[in-house]
Parts: structure tokens; C-alpha cells; sequence
């Protein structure tokens, strides 16, 4: 996939590894690391929805400090 095509946060300024997201053929969703950008994940909308809606809903603050 092409670099370009990749899209991190506004809020990875300054951060040397960073989520990068695209969107694939049939409206997959692709994400990979910035660092490892060989190894990428596939997911729908809808998956990556409930995860940030999780993530929103602190389900996951214990995950971080």
C-alpha cells in the first residue's frame, strides 16, 4: 500500500511511533505501526467503532498508566 495513503493523529506530533490507519479494498480498515509498517492489522468500521467507544468508555484504562 502506498505511504500516502496511510493517516496517523494530529495528536502523534512529536511521537516517533505512531497507529497509522487506511482504508482498504471492500471498506476494510488497515492499521500498522509506524515503525513496523510491514505488519498491518484488517478490521471492519464497525469493530474498530465498538473498540473506540470501549476505549472511550475507560474499558481499557487499565491497560495504561
Amino acid at each position: 500500500m502506498n505511504q500516502s495513503e496511510w493517516q496517523k493523529s494530529s495528536y502523534c506530533q512529536g511521537v516517533s511511533n505512531c497507529l497509522n490507519l487506511a482504508l482498504g479494498a471492500d471498506g476494510v480498515l488497515l492499521l500498522c505501526e509506524s515503525e513496523d509498517p510491514e505488519t498491518v492489522l484488517k478490521t471492519t468500521p464497525e469493530r474498530l467503532r465498538a473498540f473506540f467507544l470501549g476505549v472511550k468508555a475507560g474499558e481499557f484504562d487499565h491497560f495504561v498508566t
